[in-house]
C-alpha cells in the first residue's frame, strides 16, 4: 500500500514546564516556560519540522494541558489521529531547570498519567501500516499495558515492511529503580531492566542510546562489552550516542575500539542545555536514515540537530527547520553559542512560526485617539463599541481562516481578551496614538517588560511616523523606540507588526516606502509583518517588496491599511496591491467603523444595527479583496 507517513512515534505526550531562570537551583525558580514534550513527542516534532511526515501515538488528559499538546501537534503538522483522549487521567508534566553545563534537574508528574494508559486498543492496523518507519521509546517498556501495545505496534510494522526502531530513553525513575527526587539520574543497573530490553531489541532495524543507556541494555557499564551483548540479540545497527566526543553507528561487528564506528561530521558548541538534545539528534538521524542517505551524512544531520538543542531552551523549541539546518550545514559554525547568532536566530525564528496567514483580512479597531474625540465618548461605551466590532468580526469570519483584528488593550480590553481562541489573527497596538517621535503606550513599563502578560497569539503592532528625509534626531528617537520594542518582543516570543506611513510627514516618491523598510533592516529590525499604506504605483511596490525580499526571505507579508479612505478608494488601491504576491491582505478600520461609530455614541444606532452594518462593510471589502487577488491568479493562468 501507499505510504503516507514517514514516521510513527509511540510513547510519552507531556508538558515540560522549564524555569525560565537560568544558574539558580530549581527550588528557586520563580517562572516558566511551557512547552510540549516527552521524547516521542519531540522526536515526532522534530522530524515534522525537518520536513518529514510524522505522527504520534499515545494518550493525553481531557484538560487544559492535553489540549495544548494536541494544538501544539497540529502547529507543527504532526498527526493527532493516534493521540487518545483519556477521561479519567491527567496529562503528564515535567518540571525541569537548568542549574549549570552540568546540572539539569527535573521531577516528573506521571503518576497513574495518561500516556502510561496506553494500551492495545489504541493501536490500528491501519494507521500503523501507512507509515514507513515506528519508533518506540524505552519508557513504554516499563509497564505490562504500555509494553502490550508497544508490541502490538511492532508486530504491525513488521508485517507492513515498516522501518522499526528504538531510542533507549533510560530514566531510572521512570522504570521505579529510582526516586522522584532522582529526575536527573541516566544510569542505575538493573539486571530486571536489562532482561525487558533484551528480549525486545530484535525487534528493531535501528537502536539509539547513549553509553550508559547501552550499559542497561548490555547489562555492563563497559560499553564495548555492552555493545557485543546488544548485538548478540539483535542485528540494527546501533548508534551510540558519545556527548561531545559526537555519535558512532555500528551495522555489523561491534571493534575494540568505538572509535572504529562510522562517524558524522560534530559542532562543538557550547553546551547550555543538554535535556531534549537526543530527541533533536533521533529526529536529525530519522531525517537521513528515511531519506536513504549513507550513516556519515544521517550521523552529520544527527549531530547538528542535537547541537542546536544543546544551545537553547527548551526541547522542541530548539529543534530546527529543514531551511535552518540545511543554512546552518551550507554555511557553518561561526560561533558556538548557536542562539546568541543573529542570522541562525533569524531563520530558526522566522521558519518555525506557528500558524499559516496566507490571506489577511483584517479588522482593524485598535483606534483609541479616533474614538475618545467623538461626541458622546466614555471609556465604558469605548469599550463595549469595541466589543460589538469583535463580534461583526466573527460574524464575518464564521470559523473560517483568513481573518483578523488589530484591538487595543486600552479602551477595548474585554474584546481583546474575548477575541483569544477563535481562530482570528490578533494585532495589538503599542505606540501612543499620533506620537512623533514615537513614544510607547505607558502600560508596556519602560523596559517593554508588560509584554510579558500577553497571551502568545497577540502580535505587537506598532506605528511608526517615520520618513527618509528625517533629521538625525529625530530618526534615532524614533528608532531606538521601535528597536526596544522589536527585541522585546523577540524576548517574549511575540510576533512583531511595523507599521510606516511617510506620507503623513512629508512627501513620497515611488522609493520612499522602500528606502524606509531598508534602513530598518539595517538596523537589525527584521518584522514578521509589515503594513504599509495604500500605493497606486505598481512600481512603489514593486520596490517596496523588493527591500523586504532582500533582507527576509521568511517574512510573513504585507498588509495595506486604509487611511479611513472611502470603499471605491480602496478597491482601486486593492486592485494594484493584489498583483504582488507579497501582499497578503489588509487591515482596514475607519472606512468599516467610523461613521457607525459616530451614531452609536450618539444613540441613534442600536448594538443590532451597529453590528449589521460594520458586518456589512467589512465582508464588502473582503469581497473586494478577494475579487482582486483572484483576477490577478485569473490572469496569471
Amino acid at each position: 500500500m501507499t505510504k503516507t507517513l514517514d514516521v510513527i512515534t509511540i510513547g510519552r505526550a507531556g508538558v515540560d514546564l522549564y524555569g525560565a531562570q537560568v544558574g539558580g537551583r530549581l527550588e528557586d525558580m520563580g517562572s516558566f516556560e511551557k512547552y510540549i514534550g516527552g521524547s516521542p513527542t519531540n522526536i515526532a516534532c522534530g522530524t515534522a519540522r525537518l520536513g518529514l511526515k510524522s505522527a504520534l501515538i499515545s494518550r493525553v488528559g481531557d484538560e487544559h494541558m492535553g489540549r495544548f499538546i494536541r494544538e501544539e501537534l497540529a502547529r507543527h503538522g504532526v498527526d493527532g489521529r493516534g493521540v487518545v483522549t483519556d477521561p479519567e487521567r491527567l496529562t503528564a508534566l515535567v518540571i525541569l531547570g537548568i542549574r549549570d553545563e552540568e546540572r539539569f534537574p527535573l521531577i516528573f508528574y506521571r503518576e497513574n498519567c495518561a500516556d502510561m494508559a496506553l494500551c492495545e486498543n489504541d493501536i490500528d492496523e491501519a494507521f500503523v501500516s501507512s507509515a514507513r518507519s515506528v519508533l518506540v521509546t524505552g519508557t513504554h517498556l516499563s509497564h505490562p499495558r504500555t509494553e502490550a501495545a508497544v508490541l502490538k505496534a511492532l508486530g504491525f510494522a513488521r508485517k507492513h515492511g515498516a522501518k522499526t526502531a528504538l531510542d533507549i530513553d533510560y530514566r531510572p525513575n521512570l522504570w521505579g529503580v529510582a526516586g522522584h527526587g532522582e529526575g536527573e539520574s541516566r544510569y542505575v543497573a538493573s539486571g530486571q531492566v536489562t532482561e525487558k530490553l533484551q528480549a525486545t531489541l530484535y525487534l528493531f532495524d535501528l537502536i539509539v542510546g547513549t553509553e550508559e543507556e547501552f550499559h542497561i541494555a548490555g547489562g555492563t557499564t563497559d560499553t564495548v562489552a555492552a555493545l557485543r551483548a546488544v548485538r548478540a540479540v539483535t542485528a540494527a545497527t546501533l548508534v551510540c550516542k558519545r556527548g561531545a566526543k559526537g555519535a558512532v553507528a555500528f551495522e555489523g561487528a561491534i571493534p575494540d575500539n568505538l572509535d572504529e564506528g562510522i562517524s558524522g561530521e560534530g559542532f562543538p558548541v557550547e553546551v547550555f542545555n543538554v535535556l531534549g538534545a537526543g530527541d533533536g539528534f533521533f529526529a536529525g538521524l530519522l531525517k537521513g536514515w528515511l531519506d536513504g542517505e549513507d550513516w556519515p551524512t544521517a550521523l552529520r544531520y544527527a549531530n547538528a540537530c542535537g547541537a542546536f538543542a544543546v544551545s537553547r531552551h527548551g526541547c522542541t523549541p530548539a529543534y530546527p527547520s529543514r531551511q535552518e539546518l540545511n543554512f546552518f550545514l551550507e554555511r557553518g559554525m561561526t560561533r558556538p553559542d548557536l542562539r546568541n547568532d543573529p542570522a541562525l536566530e533569524q531563520i530558526h525564528w522566522s521558519t518555525n512560526r506557528h500558524g499559516v496567514w496566507s490571506e489577511m483580512r483584517v479588522f482593524a479597531f485598535d483606534h483609541r485617539m479616533q474614538l475618545e474625540s467623538m461626541a458622546g465618548y466614555t471609556p465604558s461605551k469605548g469599550g463595549a463599541f469595541k466589543e460589538l466590532c469583535l463580534e461583526a468580526a466573527l460574524k464575518v469570519q464564521n470559523g473560517r481562516s483568513g481573518y483578523g483584528i488589530l484591538c487595543d488593550d486600552r479602551i477595548g480590553r474585554r474584546a481583546l481578551h474575548a477575541a483569544s481562541g477563535t481562530g482570528l489573527w490578533i494585532g495589538r497596538p503599542c505606540e501612543w496614538p499620533g506620537s512623533r517621535p514615537l513614544s510607547l503606550e505607558p502600560s508596556l513599563g519602560s523596559d517593554c517588560g508588560g509584554l510579558s502578560e500577553w497571551a502568545r497569539e497577540n502580535v505587537v503592532k506598532v506605528l511608526c511616523f517615520c520618513h527618509p528625509d528625517d533629521d538625525e534626531a529625530t530618526w534615532g528617537r524614533q528608532l531606538a523606540e521601535v528597536r526596544r520594542l522589536y527585541v522585546a518582543s523577540r524576548r517574549n516570543k511575540l510576533e512583531f507588526l511595523l507599521e510606516v506611513i511617510p506620507s503623513k510627514v512629508a512627501s513620497i516618491t515611488t522609493d520612499t516606502t522602500a528606502a524606509l523598510i531598508r534602513s530598518f533592516y539595517a538596523e537589525g529590525i527584521y518584522p514578521d509583518w509589515w503594513k504599509l499604506e495604500p500605493m497606486d504605483e505598481p512600481e512603489a511596490w514593486t520596490q517596496a517588496c523588493a527591500a523586504i525580499e532582500e533582507n527576509d526571505r521568511h517574512t510573513r507579508g504585507i498588509v495595506v491599511l486604509g487611511l479611513d479612505a472611502p470603499e471605491d478608494v480602496l478597491k482601486a488601491s486593492f486592485e494594484v496591491a493584489a498583483r504582488f504576491p507579497l501582499v497578503k491582505g489588509f487591515a482596514v478600520g475607519r472606512t468599516i467603523f467610523g461613521s457607525v461609530a459616530r451614531g452609536w455614541f450618539e444613540g441613534s444606532i442600536s448594538n443590532e444595527e451597529a453590528v449589521d452594518e460594520m458586518a456589512k462593510r467589512y465582508s464588502r471589502l473582503c469581497t473586494v479583496w478577494d475579487g482582486a487577488r483572484a483576477r490577478v491568479q485569473e490572469a496569471a493562468e
